[in-house]
């Protein structure tokens, strides 16, 4: 095995909040006569930002008062999932049984990385190895946060898969020069072909795959 370490994206990779996430944005988008549907606002969400895709909407919608829309999403989304979120289907397990080094890489601020973690059941698993994009000043698709959490475990980039369910998360990850398995549903027929990249639809998958490289 190559592999000697596994860098895991959060939202909607380890823990299922990006449809909850795009429901609460929704919500809050309508209460201000923004009117979009769930998978145009999960699509636009998904790996992004949030500075910039809510800069999007401030410019299609020049009512919208970015400030105050980005306050009152932290801590309403905070609420909604500190209630109920639960770990992606097989997430548990996987991380549980993996003995590999293994740390958290994520958009989302720290406060929100550990809710998210802690509510799902997943954070003692990491024993604090997280790394926030907010805390190295470098968000996804920058290959310098997936750099970050390389030399948090100690190893180089490409000694690492990275798992990640989004676009800029699995630009990162080529750029950084890291492995890369696109977990998911989202569509990555643009990587298809690239050398590192890999696509799993789901943890058993993602099993097979780690013990083939």
């Amino acid at each position: 095995m190559t592999i000697k370490g596994v860098i895991f994206d959060s939202d909607g990779t380890l823990v299922d909040s990006e449809r909850m996430a795009a429901g609460l944005l929704r919500q809050l988008l309508a209460e201000r006569d923004i009117h979009l549907p769930h998978e145009e606002v999960l699509r636009r969400f998904r790996g992004v930002q949030f500075a910039i895709f809510v800069g999007e909407l401030c410019e299609e919608h020049a009512h919208l008062d970015a400030e105050p829309f980005m306050r009152d999403f932290r801590s309403r989304s905070l609420e909604l999932f500190a209630a109920g979120l639960e770990a992606m289907p097989g997430a548990l397990d996987f991380v549980r049984e993996l003995k590999l080094p293994k740390c958290v890489a994520s958009n989302g601020p720290r406060t929100k990385i550990e809710t998210c973690l802690k509510t799902a059941g997943l954070w003692d698993a990491f024993d604090g190895n997280i790394v926030s994009a907010y805390e190295v000043n470098a968000w996804k698709p920058s290959p310098e946060l997936i750099v970050a959490a390389a030399q948090l475990l100690k190893l180089a980039p490409d000694e690492c898969l990275l798992v990640d369910d989004s676009i800029p998360g699995v630009q990162a990850g080529l750029a950084a020069g890291a492995r890369v398995a696109g977990y998911g549903d989202t569509d990555f027929a643009q990587f298809d072909g690239q050398p590192g990249f890999h696509h799993v639809p789901d943890y058993q998958a993602l099993k097979a795959l780690l013990a083939s490289l």
